[in-house]
């Protein structure tokens, strides 16, 4: 939908206002005096008309329309595709200017919105709100996409489904969204694609890969088409990272939409991707240093072996929509998600934990004096799974004076077919370690093993009703719906009434209010039900939270030039949680216990041209997020010398632990991001643009232990990041040159982009190394456990040029 997107400027004075979603604005101009008003939006024509309005006289405009996809503006209202006062619209030409290191150009957008954070720049992954990946909806053409199941490392994800170049619409909501859009507890992000009525294409390459598109329309204007290539080979990106060794990842993909025009009531759609995602990674060696000051330490890593994982994916969706009457939309879709996935490796590191000289007159300093523990493992995991996931969906769209009413419901088959063999060896000195630190260190035993098989094929049922009421005389606009959903396998009936509010007042007119409440409802999954062992949880029933949501709009003049502040305040009350942890990207749920918790915070964004003619924004979001796990409660030991023991037999005294609410894993204290664009004075052809993220540490802890405890939550270093490019455009539509072929281009940019230019080093995950210590050196780390981080990349350059016909 479009929201405050179209800018209806006084030429005499350069005054500009915003439209709200229904089309009004208000705009004061001289009385006795030819004025001319100009209607401007992204991607479509501007037009300018002329008014000489009367001393007093109030003028209002009727049927306005700027070109290409014929959308009105005035008192008749926005034509678009859905109602929901929820979601943000974001422009899809923005996703082209954003620098983008991981090739997901649409997700990494949404990363910049209020609510929204991230701290993996390779990955398309985010949060919102204090939840996890899993938590966020992705429609395309109001179909569910997917995400890959087994992948762990932002390196290994490839590219995403969504095809920035086929992109018409992209709508998100942080939260509060309505009932059409179902059951995940944090965010939706609405993608429609394109229809053509042209003839267009584009190439682009870069150092990081490349994309091609084409689309068009058939002479009888019955068929159109769009279909595009992308090619990812991100070795040159890795290299840039700590472990060092030989990276051959290769994501790729082609995908294609369709739509043929029966009649003028019967339309087909047709919509489709196919992704090979390989990556081969055979390691070296990695240094790394840790510590403080007055603790330095260094751990040094040998490797051999390889690992090679391997995702693909095929995708298809056919749908009929009959448009009985002008009011009434009826449509059907099947679609079929298809994904086969491998997570092979035998990994061996050979590693050495030193103290490092900290005495800076020493001619050793920063060097290795003193061995403190040495070790071996071995790594080994023959991973598949096979899913498919296949769906039979019908919406329904009827526009009825005041009321727009939605209604939908799908039936959804799971087939999922899981095999999991992986183990970790610890040794040192001929002697195998578990990681069970009660266990005898002294018997031969792999550390980790997990070896199980699982076969799922069930069935899901959902259904949801909404209308939204437009009053006549105010600017007040209701959304009410309920949302009903069934899953056979654990017998979960679940019902989500939704509610929101939109108010903007007669007394000011550049200011709009909302409230959205309702309950969402997110049933488990495969991975949610799946624990650590690889055995499934048959009884998991669904997890929920509770939005409470009040915002703020409001357009105001700066520099006499149209900016827009928004603010939402929210709490979220969650219940029965499935707790995990997050490595790297990879979530590891522990699908035995259950939390309650809540999320709350606030969230702002200024959004404007503080350089004439080009758009920028800063976002600012302050957000706790606290779970308390159910029987968390245990007891502390300690020995006659008042040192504590984890082994009970050697304690003679003890302490009672309630540890109550605990930090989630997404607990981001502070988060902002910016967009700064500028051009070249005097030459609009040059411009740069600057982005900047910033986030506080997120808690972590050791692997697959009780989280609760003290000692076990710890805190990430900060991720802050600055990239900057200049794009100069050298071929532009009006240019023509002597030579033929370069007038066959409709624009050509060249882009130079330098990520990170800061070169810092973010941390994305920690390896827990269990070193056995040297006999006459202790290890100074609980357990023998050590965390070190792993980074992300550095600095890094890229050249790309983009062609477009």
């Amino acid at each position: 939908m479009l929201q405050n997107e179209i800018i209806v400027k006084n030429l005499s004075t350069n005054q500009a206002v915003f439209s709200d979603q229904n089309g009004f604005y208000e705009l004061q101009i001289a009385s006795n005096k030819s004025t001319l008003i100009q209607y401007s939006f992204i991607g479509y024509d501007t037009l300018i008309i002329r008014i000489n309005p009367q001393p007093s006289e109030k003028i209002v405009k009727r049927d306005i329309v700027i070109q290409e996809g014929s959308r009105q503006i005035g008192v008749v209202g926005v034509t678009a595709k859905k109602i929901d006062i929820g979601l943000k619209t974001i422009r899809p030409e923005h996703t082209t200017i954003l620098l983008d290191v991981s090739g997901n150009a649409v997700e990494n957008m949404v990363k910049t919105m209020m609510g929204v954070s991230s701290n993996n720049e390779l990955s398309s992954q985010y949060n919102v709100r204090g939840g996890n990946f899993d938590e966020n909806l992705i429609y395309i053409n109001d179909i569910q996409i997917y995400r890959p199941f087994l992948v762990r490392s932002g390196q290994q994800e490839g590219l995403s489904f969504i095809n920035p170049n086929l992109v018409k619409t992209i709508d998100f909501s942080a939260g509060g969204f309505s009932s059409k859009y179902g059951d995940k507890m944090s965010s939706v992000l609405d993608i429609s694609y394109k229809k053509p009525k042209k003839f267009a294409a584009s190439v682009s390459g870069s150092i990081l890969g490349g994309t091609a598109h084409i689309e068009g329309r058939s002479k009888n204007k019955k068929i159109s088409y769009i279909a595009g290539v992308r090619y990812k080979q991100s070795s040159y990106l890795l290299d840039s990272m700590e472990v060092k060794g030989d990276y051959k990842p290769i994501f790729a993909d082609f995908q294609t939409f369709i739509t043929y025009k029966l009649t003028p009531k019967i339309h087909f759609e047709i919509l489709g991707n196919v992704a090979q995602n390989r990556y081969i990674f055979t390691p070296s060696e990695s240094n790394q240093t840790f510590g403080t000051f007055t603790e330095a330490y260094a751990l040094k890593i040998l490797y051999e072996g390889q690992e090679e994982d391997r995702y693909s994916s095929f995708f298809g969706a056919f749908s009929t929509k009959y448009q009985p009457t002008k009011d009434l939309i009826l449509k059907f879709t099947a679609s079929s998600f298809y994904t086969v996935e491998q997570e092979f490796y035998d990994i061996h590191g050979y590693y050495a934990l030193n103290q490092l000289d900290n005495d800076l007159s020493s001619d050793n300093f920063g060097d290795s004096i003193q061995n403190l523990g040495s070790g071996e493992y071995l790594q080994h995991a023959r991973n598949n799974l096979n899913a498919t996931i296949i769906n039979y969906a019908h919406n329904g769209y009827l526009n009825k004076k005041q009321n727009y009413i939605e209604w939908g419901a799908k039936y959804q088959q799971e087939f999922i077919d899981d095999k999991i063999s992986e183990w970790d060896m610890i040794d040192s000195t001929g002697y195998s370690i578990n990681q069970d630190y009660n266990y005898p260190t002294d018997v031969v035993v792999l550390d980790r093993a997990v070896r199980a098989k699982n076969s799922m094929q069930t069935n899901r049922f959902s259904a949801f009703l909404q209308n939204t009421y437009t009053f006549r005389y105010i600017d007040l606009k209701l959304t009410g719906g309920l949302r009903a959903s069934y899953w056979d396998y654990n017998k979960d009936v679940l019902i989500s009434p939704r509610f929101s509010v939109q108010f903007k007042p007669d007394w000011v007119s550049e200011i709009r209010f909302r409230f959205a409440t309702g309950i969402y409802y997110q049933s488990p999954f495969y991975r949610e039900i799946r624990d650590f062992e690889g055995s499934l949880v048959e009884d998991s029933k669904a997890q929920r939270s509770i939005h409470f949501i009040v915002g703020t709009y409001y357009d105001l003049q700066i520099w006499s030039r149209p900016f827009q502040f928004s603010g939402e305040i929210y709490y979220k009350k969650l219940d029965n949680l499935i707790p995990y942890e997050l490595d790297n990207v990879r979530i590891n749920y522990y699908a035995h216990q259950r939390a309650k918790g809540y999320a709350v915070g606030f969230d702002s964004k200024i959004y404007g041209e503080f350089v004439p003619g080009v758009d920028s924004w800063i976002t600012f979001s302050v957000m706790g997020t606290r779970e308390n796990i159910d029987n968390d409660n245990y007891y502390i030991y300690y020995n006659q010398d008042t040192i504590q023991v984890y082994n009970r037999t050697d304690a003679i005294d003890s302490i009672f632990v309630e540890p109550g609410f605990i930090p989630r894993p997404a607990d981001q204290l502070i988060s902002v991001g910016m967009f700064f664009q500028d051009y070249m004075p005097g030459n609009k052809n040059i411009k740069a643009s600057l982005g900047f993220y910033f986030g506080t540490g997120v808690p972590y802890g050791p692997p697959q232990t009780d989280r609760w405890r003290v000692g076990n939550n710890r805190s990430f270093p900060v991720y802050m990041r600055a990239d900057f490019g200049i794009s100069i455009l050298l071929k532009s539509e009006k240019k023509k040159y002597k030579y033929t072929f370069f007038n066959s281009f409709k624009s050509v940019w060249f882009n130079f982009e330098a990520f990170n230019i800061l070169d810092i080093q973010n941390t994305v995950n920690y390896s827990w190394v269990r070193i056995v210590p040297n006999s006459t050196n202790p290890i100074p780390f609980r357990y023998n456990m050590i965390p070190v981080a792993n980074h992300l990349t550095g600095r890094l350059l890229n050249l790309k040029l983009t062609c477009n016909f």
